[in-house]
């Protein structure tokens, strides 16, 4: 009996045991977040494997997104279509302060990135002279320098403001907009801009239009955009977002994070769970991540075979799309697909 259980213990010995590596993120990492970001990031990992796509947005990440923006989105000599531009002017009729019978309109501009894509709206606004306000507001500080050199540059003469916001979280404060001496029988309306398909980004698109709602008043609009159609239809091929932009956030984690190289893979694939193409670091090995920042020290462990999305985009259907408006109080004022029934921009109200 003694040889059998020495000669089990033998087997066992012989077996590779996996060991968990530790990453710990580097001083570039913990200098692009706020402490309350590094918790949100911690519990995104503990809960729902991920990084929130917003902070990609921070740091250099404004980098990463302005040469996306730029080598992708702005238009050139072969490319002279821009969507977002095409969609605003298509849709002037019902942005130009007529439908809601006031004189003056403020712009609150929430994901501004580098404003690029109202400058032609603003442009237009200015003419009738109508434009009280421009505010530009996004969750990176840096993309929002990028927007306000931009803005003062093309529009000297506009009133500007701006300020860091995360709209998955917050509402929007109305001191932004209003100034001491406005008169409460002013006729001035806000139109809250969310373009850029970003709320096909959001992990919380709910509360993202929760927050839209609360910060509107009766003849305020919201204004955002999106690509449509079924997301499980994704033909596999990687472009655009998916391709450079998720691509350049991998290669930053992959370093920051602290990962080995040979440990990392990148994946991009429709998530069932989400209803949602997106892309993902799936880890070769264990590992255990130090988080130990400014009084922050916790770790999380992520199993070899694991997968952790950095990236994620949401196409909407349309009644699924109402469905969702209709359950955080707002509806449809119009709405109006592009040339190729790709993209939609969707103007609505809040419900009262």
């Amino acid at each position: 009996m003694a040889k059998n259980a020495q000669s089990n213990s033998q087997i066992i010995s012989d077996i590779p045991q996996s060991h968990s590596l530790t990453a710990k993120p580097s001083s570039e990492f913990y200098s692009v977040f706020s402490p309350a970001e590094v918790l949100e990031i911690v519990h995104a990992l503990e809960v729902r494997r991920e990084i929130p796509l917003k902070y990609s947005y921070k740091g250099r990440g404004a980098k990463i997104w302005h040469d996306f923006y730029l080598k992708y989105i702005i238009p050139t000599w072969y490319r002279t279509s821009n969507v977002e531009i095409d969609l605003l002017k298509q849709n002037f009729a019902y942005l130009n302060g007529n439908y809601q019978s006031c004189e003056k309109l403020n712009i609150i501009d929430v994901g501004a990135g580098n404003s690029y894509p109202v400058k032609a709206f603003i442009s237009r606004l200015k003419k009738l002279n109508i434009i009280k306000k421009y505010v530009a507001l996004d969750v990176s500080e840096e993309l929002l320098k990028v927007a306000s050199s931009n803005f003062k540059k093309w529009f000297p003469a506009i009133d500007f403001a701006s300020q860091a916001i995360d709209i998955e979280n917050n509402s929007i404060p109305p001191d932004l907009w209003k100034n001491p001496t406005d008169n409460e029988n002013d006729k001035i309306a806000n139109i809250f801009l969310h373009l850029g398909v970003t709320i096909g980004n959001h992990y919380h698109r709910t509360k993202v239009f929760d927050n839209f709602k609360n910060s509107m008043s009766k003849n305020d609009l919201l204004v955002f955009t999106n690509e449509i159609g079924a997301n499980s239809a994704w033909d596999g091929r990687v472009r655009g977002g998916c391709d450079y932009h998720a691509g350049q956030i991998y290669e930053w984690l992959k370093k920051n994070m602290g990962f080995r190289y040979e440990d990392c893979q990148l994946l991009r694939k429709y998530d069932s769970v989400t209803d949602s193409v997106v892309a993902n670091i799936k880890l070769l090995q264990d590992y255990t991540i130090n988080f130990n920042y400014q009084g922050i020290e916790k770790n999380v462990t992520i199993s070899a075979g694991e997968e952790m999305t950095i990236w994620r985009h949401h196409k909407h259907e349309i009644p699924e799309l109402m469905q969702e408006l209709e359950q955080a109080g707002l509806e449809i004022v119009h709405y109006t697909t592009n040339k190729y029934q790709s993209h939609i921009m969707v103007i609505c109200r809040r419900i009262y």
